[in-house]
């Protein structure tokens, strides 16, 4: 034949490979995980560097990167939800602690990167060095504005720094006597934009916002201007220009008087947490807090992976929802309890359903490299929820300790017992995400481990999202949002995986190697 030919012939032929419904087709091949396919490659015409994956992770509420951590207390605190917002994506604190202790968490994320900061540290000139210092130690800085009151709110007077302090001995020194008096400020009502060239032409550290009587409004601080630029891709609230954050809730009367409590420390996106979603204790949340709240926060549900399960979700008023179900590396509710599905057939049922209403969805479990997450998302899914590919980062909570020459960190399922005894039954976000709360005897569905040191997430993320536009860049897809288009009218192809081609996949054939991500 004419080589010209060529493409006239594929079109008799028909596309190599299957479309995404004849890969999960339940009746043929039963449940699918990641490993059991493979994406076909597509047509390039574009760098790698140029595919955006900006996405949706609930209706309201979108992220430059695909990425959430997880709520799991060995993840999720305040130091990985900062990070992982600054890297485009939104970190999920943990509900296994108090109200209170949360919120606190909520409240530091806030405070963390704000365009303008509307609750600043403030002290009073009779206030000692001691005060700033010990404030030092607990938030990381000490420019502090000075007022009348101590309050925001009050009589501008000075400002401390640590200029004003560095070569002090007396730690019982009231400010008064060390405070800087002439203070460059910015009248409320000032221009982000503005407010930002008159600290770079002050060369100060903080600018405060004063409103004409010369009383402290907000603050404006040099440091998130470098942050600005280090981090192009942080996830803001579109407004405040504060790091987006969510956190988790169980489906317990006590879980609204927590979220209140969240609210009004500036949460953003609520997860309701539950490794069973479909519950009327999930719908009557979910309803609550729309009646309550409206937009002022946006409900991540689940944890599903039905259509059966999603559409009460839906119908209730979630904004996005959770796929997952015992396909954790630590979750062991397959095995135990005899009820979950396959985590690649779950993504695709729920997000081909989710989609019709405009709800995306988030994969969570099952997660173990890039290749998987590329997959989640070529089956539907929004975004990823990350545990184990995130735990023993620097940024996770718990301390490194070693084994046999390797520096570990502690990991364990929040279905493990360990995690459910930290708390009493009140603040265990753990033993309500199983309904295990009332339990005299509970039975765990997740393990305790560790895992080996990662290094910190500002190295590995920007190493997912790189992996990540590649292999879109392999499939043929410039946008991640043009990805499920190019699934549901079959351009992107996919193929089913032996097991012989899962090793041949692998690495094989060597006597040794090193294997460097």
């Amino acid at each position: 034949m004419d080589p010209k030919q060529a493409l006239q012939e594929l079109e008799k032929m028909g596309a190599d490979g299957l479309t995404a419904h004849e890969l999960i087709d339940l009746k043929v091949t039963g449940g699918l995980t990641y490993n059991d396919f493979l994406i076909l490659p597509g047509y390039i015409n574009f760098p790698a560097d140029q595919v955006s994956l900006e996405t949706k992770v609930t209706r309201n509420i979108a992220l430059k990167a695909p990425f959430l951590s997880s709520p799991m207390d060995t993840v999720t605190e305040t130091s990985m939800a900062i990070t992982m917002a600054l890297l485009g994506g939104i970190g999920i604190l943990h509900n296994n602690c108090t109200a209170d202790e949360q919120a606190a968490m909520v409240r530091k994320v806030k405070k963390f990167e704000n365009g303008f900061i509307t609750d600043p540290i403030v002290l009073s000139a009779k206030h000692k060095i001691r005060d700033v210092l010990e404030i030092k130690r607990k938030l990381g800085f000490a420019g502090i504005p000075i007022t009348d009151s101590g309050k925001v709110g009050g009589k501008l007077v000075g400002i401390v720094t640590n200029r004003d302090i560095g070569f002090c001995e007396d730690d019982e020194a009231e400010l008064e006597t060390v405070m800087t008096t002439k203070v460059v400020t910015a009248e409320h009502g000032v221009t982000l934009q503005e407010a930002n060239r008159i600290l770079r032409e002050s060369k100060k550290g903080k600018l405060p916002i004063v409103d004409s009587e010369g009383n402290l409004v907000s603050l404006v601080a040099r440091s998130d201007l470098l942050k600005n630029r280090d981090y192009p891709w942080a996830s803001k609230h579109p407004q405040t220009k504060q790091l987006l954050v969510g956190a988790a809730i169980g489906t317990r009367l006590a879980d609204r008087e927590r979220l209140a409590k969240l609210v009004d420390a500036g949460l953003d996106l609520v997860v309701i947490d539950s490794s069973q979603g479909n519950s009327s204790f999930q719908i009557d949340i979910i309803k609550h807090i729309k009646s309550t709240y409206g937009d002022r926060v946006d409900v991540l549900a689940g944890n599903v992976v039905t259509r059966d399960q999603a559409a009460n979700l839906i119908a209730a008023g979630a904004d996005g929802l959770r796929i997952g179900m015992g396909s954790g590396s630590i979750c062991i509710t397959q095995e135990v309890m005899a009820v979950g599905r396959p985590q690649g057939t779950g993504v695709f049922q729920v997000s081909q359903f989710a989609r019709k209403f405009g709800v995306p969805t988030v994969a969570d479990g099952g997660i173990g490299n890039i290749g998987h997450i590329a997959k989640a998302l070529s089956l539907g899914a929004s975004c990823v929820m990350m545990g184990g590919l995130l735990a023993g980062t620097t940024e996770s909570p718990g301390e490194y300790f070693f084994l046999d020459g390797k520096r570990l960190k502690k990991y364990r399922g929040m279905g493990s017992l360990d995690a459910m005894e930290k708390n009493d039954s009140d603040n265990s976000g753990s033993q309500a995400r199983y309904f295990s709360e009332s339990d005299t005897v509970k039975v765990a569905q997740g393990v305790t481990g560790a895992v080996v040191d990662k290094g910190s997430i500002k190295q590995f993320v920007p190493y997912l999202i790189t992996g990540l536009q590649h292999s879109l860049q392999d499939m043929g897809v410039p946008h991640l949002s043009q990805l499920w288009e190019m699934v549901d009218d079959g351009r992107v192809r996919f193929e089913r995986r032996s097991a012989a081609a899962q090793i041949e996949g692998g690495v094989h054939g060597l006597f040794s190697f090193e294997k460097r991500l």
